[in-house]
C-alpha cells in the first residue's frame, strides 16, 4: 500500500529532521539507513525526495537564505528547516505543481511550527516561486 503524498511528505520531514540532528551533532549516518528506520516498506517518492534534498541541500539553503530576511536558515528549528528544505526542493527540482509544493509545506508547518515561523516559511516559498522560478 503506497502512502498518500501528504503522509509521505511528513515522513520525509521526519527523516530530514533526523539527518539534520545527526549533522548538527557530528553523528555519522547513511541516508538509506535513516530512511529504512522510518518507513515500513520501500517508497520511491520518500527515497527520491530525501536523496534529492540532501544532494542539493547547499543550493537549497543558499536560495532560501536569499529570501529569509533577518532569519538565516540555520536559525530556524530543525523541523522548520526540514519543512523549508522540502518546499524549496519541490519548487526547484521536481514537477510537483508550485502551488501544491507551497501548500503542502504550509500544511506541515501548521502541524509542526508556530504561527511566526509558518509565516516565514510561507513568505520564503512565495518569494522563491516569484523571484527564482518566474525568471
Amino acid at each position: 500500500m503506497s502512502l498518500s503524498r501528504s503522509v509521505a511528505r511528513k515522513r520525509v520531514m521526519i527523516i530530514l529532521y533526523q539527518i539534520l540532528l545527526y549533522e548538527k551533532n557530528d553523528i555519522k549516518y547513511e541516508i538509506d539507513d535513516v530512511i529504512k528506520e522510518n518507513i515500513e516498506e520501500e517508497d520511491n517518492y520518500i527515497s527520491n525526495s530525501v536523496h534529492g534534498i540532501i544532494n542539493n541541500k547547499e543550493n537549497i539553503i543558499e536560495v532560501a537564505n536569499n529570501y529569509l530576511g533577518t532569519w538565516p536558515f540555520n536559525r530556524l528549528g530543525l523541523t522548520d528547516q526540514a519543512i523549508l528544505l522540502i518546499g524549496t526542493y519541490e519548487l526547484m527540482y521536481t514537477d510537483v505543481p508550485d502551488k501544491v509544493a507551497i501548500n503542502e509545506a504550509i500544511e506541515l508547518s501548521k502541524l509542526f511550527s508556530d504561527d511566526a515561523v509558518r509565516r516565514i516559511i510561507n513568505a520564503t516559498l512565495d518569494n522563491i516561486y516569484h523571484n527564482e522560478l518566474e525568471k
